[in-house]
C-alpha cells in the first residue's frame, strides 16, 4: 500500500516557523555573569592573558601579585624544574577551578601561543635580557625581574628592542610605585631640596668577581631539571644542585654583578629617578673608605655606600640638595631635613616593598599602551650606572663613560667588560 504524503502548504509552514521563532525569543538566554563583567568579574574581552617563565621563589611571589588582579587570566607556566611546573599548575588550576594551566620546559613554546598578551619573566638574571628580547620579538609585553641585564651591551640592546617592537616593558623595580619613595624622588626632581648635589645608593655588598665552578655532581634527567636550558646563554659548567637554589647572578662566565647590581639596580634606579631619569653618570671612581663615587655630567654625585644610613630598613636612598635633604628605606618611612618639605601632606607608609602596585601599573599600561614607571629606558640608564660602577670596582680605578657613544673613553680594558659572548645557540 502506498503511503499518502500530506500536501505542502506554504501558509502552514510560515505559521509554524513564526510560532517556533517566537517561542525561541521568549525563552530566557542564560549567560554567565563572568562573561558580562558582572558581580565583580572582568569580561573575557577585557582580560590580559599572561604566561609565566621561571617561577621560583621570587617568581612565585610575583605570580601571586598577578593572580590577585581580576583582569588577569594566567594560562601557562614554563620552568626548567618539573617540581615548579607542577606546583604552579596546581596553584593556578585550584584558583580557576579547572585544569587548563599548561606546562612547558622550553620558553619558546609558551611564546608561540598567540593568545598570550604578556609574560612574567622571573628566571635567574643570567636569562633576563635574552628571554625578554625573544618575548618582545614574539609580540609579548613583559614584566621582567631585575637585574634585567648582565652588562652594558645587553642594557642597550634590550631598550632598543623594546622601542623597535613597541612593547610594554616593566622592570621589577617595584619601589617606583611606592608612595614614600615616589614622594622623596619628587622632592628632588621638583627642586624642593634646592639644586641637587648628591644622591646616595646602598649596594648591599661592594664586590666584583668572576664566576667560578662548583664540583660536578650527577645531572638529573632533563624532564626533572633541564640543566642545559638552565645555563642558557651562559658559559657551560658542570651540574651542581647548589646553583639551582638561592640567588645566583651568573651561572656562567663574565663579570659578576654582586651587590652593586643586585640591590644597586633598585637603589640606583631610585637615584636615577630623583635626578630626572637622565643618562647615567659619566665618571666612576675606585672605592675609597667604603664609598664609590660616580659623577653625572651635571656635576651631581652618585655615591654607593655601605654605612652611615639612618635605620629606615633595606634599600635606603638619600637625596641632598643645597637647601634640604630626604632619606627613605623599605620601612615605608621618610626622614626629612625640615617638616616644611611635607607641605602639610601625609605620605602613606607602606613597608616591605610589595610589588602589587607595580604589577598593577604594568597591567594598566598594557591596556593603554603607555609607559610604566619601570620602563625599558629607565631600566637601561640605571643598569648602565650599576654596570659601569662595577667595572670601576673590578678594575679598582677610575673609568669615564661616554653616554652618547655608549662606551668607555680611551679605555680598552674597560670596554672589554661591556659585553660577553653568549653560548650557542642563543643570540640577542
Amino acid at each position: 500500500m502506498t503511503k499518502k504524503v500530506a500536501p505542502f502548504h506554504r501558509r502552514r509552514f510560515l505559521k509554524t516557523a513564526i510560532s517556533a521563532a517566537s517561542a525561541a525569543f521568549a525563552a530566557p538566554m542564560i549567560i554567565p555573569s563572568s562573561a558580562l563583567g558582572l558581580d565583580g568579574a572582568v569580561a573575557p574581552s577585557e582580560r590580559i592573558v599572561v604566561g609565566g617563565i621561571g617561577i621560583g621563589n621570587r617568581g612565585t611571589y610575583d605570580l601571586g601579585c598577578f593572580l590577585e588582579q581580576k583582569d588577569v587570566q594566567f594560562i601557562g607556566v614554563c620552568d626548567v624544574k618539573e617540581a615548579r611546573r607542577v606546583g604552579v599548575k596546581k596553584k593556578v588550576d585550584e584558583l580557576y577551578g579547572n585544569g587548563n594551566c599548561a606546562m612547558y620546559r622550553d620558553f619558546r613554546e609558551i611564546l608561540d601561543r598567540n593568545e598570550i598578551n604578556a609574560v612574567l619573566i622571573a628566571t635567574g638574571p643570567n636569562w633576563h635580557a635574552t628571554m625578554a628580547t625573544y618575548a618582545a620579538n614574539a609580540g609579548k609585553d613583559i614584566y621582567c625581574e631585575k637585574p634585567c641585564t648582565k652588562n652594558i651591551s645587553q642594557s642597550l640592546l634590550l631598550a632598543d628592542t623594546i622601542r623597535r617592537t613597541a612593547r610594554v616593558f616593566q622592570a621589577g623595580t617595584q619601589r617606583r610605585n611606592l608612595p614614600h619613595y615616589s614622594f622623596a624622588c619628587g622632592l628632588a626632581r621638583n627642586g624642593k631640596l634646592g639644586k641637587m648635589k648628591r644622591v646616595y645608593a646602598h649596594p648591599a655588598g661592594m664586590q666584583a668577581v668572576t664566576s667560578g665552578w662548583l664540583p660536578a655532581e650527577p645531572e638529573p634527567e632533563k624532564g626533572v631539571v633541564d640543566w642545559d636550558t638552565y645555563l642558557g646563554p651562559a658559559a657551560w659548567r658542570p651540574f651542581n644542585p647548589k646553583l639551582l637554589d638561592g640567588f645566583n647572578f651568573e651561572k656562567g662566565g663574565g663579570l659578576v654583578g654582586g651587590g652593586v647590581l643586585e640591590w644597586g639596580s633598585h637603589c640606583v634606579d631610585l637615584c636615577q629617578w630623583a635626578v630626572g631619569d637622565c643618562p647615567p653618570p659619566v665618571e666612576y671612581n675606585a672605592p675609597k673608605e667604603g664609598e664609590l663615587m660616580a659623577r653625572y655630567e651635571s656635576g651631581v654625585e652618585l655615591i654607593f655606600r655601605e654605612k652611615g644610613w639612618i635605620p629606615l630598613g633595606s634599600c635606603p636612598v638619600r637625596f641632598e640638595g643645597e637647601t634640604g635633604w630626604v632619606e627613605a628605606g623599605d620601612s615605608g618611612k621618610l626622614v626629612l631635613s625640615s617638616p616644611e618639605l611635607l607641605a602639610g601632606r601625609v605620605v602613606e607608609e607602606i613597608g616591605g616593598y610589595p610589588a602589587t602596585f607595580h604589577v598593577r601599573d604594568f597591567l594598566d599600561c598594557v591596556k593603554t599602551r603607555s609607559q610604566p614607571k619601570g620602563n625599558a629606558d629607565a631600566a637601561r640608564n640605571a643598569h648602565i650606572a650599576c654596570h659601569a660602577a662595577n667595572v670601576a670596582l673590578f678594575l679598582n680605578r677610575q673609568v669615564k663613560y661616554d653616554t652618547v657613544k655608549n662606551e668607555f673613553i680611551d679605555d680598552v680594558e674597560a670596554n672589554r667588560l661591556q659585553s660577553e659572548a653568549l653560548r650557542e645557540p642563543w643570540r640577542l
